[in-house]
């Protein structure tokens, strides 16, 4: 009973939440960015640790993620039409680390903001969504780019991007570094252009080095080729 009145008061607050455009923009906080002098790229976060130490279960994530179904529906799969990210199998530290990231202001996302307050969620529920999306299977239908400069692609990808986020794509969940394999390319095309042009403000400032000499085209080829890129079967 408890559990399905939780449940209920969450996805009631989440729709409350959705409504108002004015509430969203005066809930997102703003921290100190890659804009600002001395911003160090994963700094101790209070939060994060308690989330991170916590014994997440994807079971009671299951329950919590209700508030997340609106955007990035109940497989994860998001919606590619409004760059609404592709999250199934990402891992539980990245999805942490950027909902707090959101939650204290270092990245700015005012429609996601009113979801991942404290007011709405805990530190311990937003583990277990991390835990729970974690547990999804990532699609292999995900939208890709026209494929017209797939080698161009892979060759920015293998001399500034695999080393970080994997041959495969697979990412790093100790260092926080994304799965972009099964990722949207319209994702891609718009969240690295925004690294570049240091408009994502909790951005890696070594990523942001890296694709300052890039093109539009580069980006574009590039997210191409990552939006191809699958996890290795084991």
């Amino acid at each position: 009973m408890k559990t399905t009145l939780r449940s209920f008061i969450l996805a009631a607050l989440g729709i409350l939440a959705a409504q108002s455009t004015l509430a969203q923009s005066e809930r997102q906080p703003r921290a100190k960015g890659i804009e600002s002098p001395g911003y160090v790229w994963n700094t101790p976060d209070k939060d994060l640790n308690r989330a991170l130490d916590y014994k997440a279960s994807a079971k009671r994530g299951l329950v919590a993620y209700k508030i997340c179904r609106g955007c990035h529906l109940p497989d994860g799969y998001g919606k590619p039409e409004v760059l609404y990210p592709q999250i199934a199998g990402q891992h539980a530290s990245v999805t942490l680390k950027q909902m707090m990231d959101i939650r204290a202001g270092r990245r700015d996302n005012p429609a996601m903001a009113p979801f991942v307050g404290d007011w709405i969620v805990t530190v311990e529920e937003l583990a277990d969504i991390a835990a729970h999306i974690k547990s999804l299977p990532p699609p292999a239908n995900n939208q890709k780019g026209d494929g017209k400069n797939l080698a161009k692609g892979k060759a920015l990808y293998d001399k500034d991007c695999a080393s970080c986020h994997g041959a495969n794509g697979e990412g790093d969940h100790k260092k926080f570094y994304p799965m972009v394999a099964h990722q949207h390319y319209g994702y891609l095309v718009r969240e690295t252009r925004e690294s570049r042009d240091q408009g994502r403000r909790n951005a890696s400032p070594d990523m942001v080095k890296v694709l300052k000499g890039y093109s539009d085209a580069d980006v574009e080829a590039v997210s191409d080729y990552m939006s191809r890129l699958s996890l290795a079967k084991k």
